[in-house]
């Protein structure tokens, strides 16, 4: 019996042994062998993680699952440091329309009882993406990757509505851009964040800079020599001296842009 619970013994003591001995590294920062990961080290529930595919494991189940969830509305990414840049990605002051609820599917936003479309906030809204002589052609080159990659399978390549979804015949009604030179900044950035017509929302594609960015991009629809460079002088109307505050009919340009 003796022999029995030294025995006993004798193996619990090793067993503890190797253990203690084991969980021991070279490395100061180590915290050491880890018997029981999952007791103190669950698994995170991560918000851009593919679950259909985990640690080169397939799950099926999850393959056509969408894991990647839009964040709720009001929620300000980091951005930087960099003030203007933080600025133009915060979260946009003027609210869908209601309608855009059954219309456009819209989720997880403030919504207004007026239509915002033609709101004198909206119409003088000026992009607050400056075009200058020193980032234009970048700004443009950029505005046409955005572009061609979200908009130009339906708007074209030229901007005039005849993008190989339309040649096909599956949608119709897309604009020529040329056409609308009476829009606003504003009026632009609201129809692809929200969405307009029969075209969706594209806020969770494309992030507020790209959009201003586009709207740029699509003033030189409108106007061919907009944004060129002439002689170290830039040919836009984004130059011009914004208006005076009391010529915004009351409006704070604080909360125009």
């Amino acid at each position: 019996m003796k022999m029995r619970i030294k025995l006993v013994g004798g193996l619990m003591l090793a067993t503890v042994s190797v253990m203690l001995l084991g969980s021991c590294v070279s490395d100061k920062d180590s915290s050491g062998l880890e018997y029981m990961p999952d007791m103190y080290r669950s698994p995170a529930i991560e918000p851009y993680v593919d679950y259909g595919e985990v640690r080169n494991q397939q799950n099926e189940d999850m393959k056509m699952t969408q894991s990647a969830m839009t964040p709720p509305h009001g929620t300000i990414p980091y951005f930087g440091t960099d003030a203007e840049e933080v600025a133009l990605m915060l979260s946009w002051n003027i609210d869908p329309f209601d309608q855009f609820k059954t219309t456009h599917g819209l989720v997880g936003y403030n919504f207004s009882k007026e239509n915002t479309y033609e709101t004198e906030a909206l119409l003088m809204t000026v992009n607050p993406l400056k075009l200058t002589a020193e980032n234009s052609e970048e700004l443009f080159a950029n505005g046409k990757k955005i572009y061609t990659a979200n908009c130009a399978h339906c708007h074209g390549a030229k901007g005039d509505g005849n993008g190989p979804m339309m040649e096909t015949g599956v949608y119709v009604g897309v604009p020529n851009y040329a056409d609308k030179t009476q829009l606003s900044d504003g009026q632009i950035f609201y129809s692809i964040y929200y969405g307009k017509g029969s075209m969706g929302s594209h806020a969770s594609i494309v992030n507020k800079k790209e959009i201003w960015t586009l709207v740029h991009y699509i003033r030189r629809f409108q106007d061919s020599a907009y944004g060129s460079v002439t002689d170290g002088v830039l040919n836009s109307d984004d130059t011009a001296e914004p208006a005076e505050e009391e010529e915004v009919a009351g409006v704070d340009p604080e909360e125009v842009n």
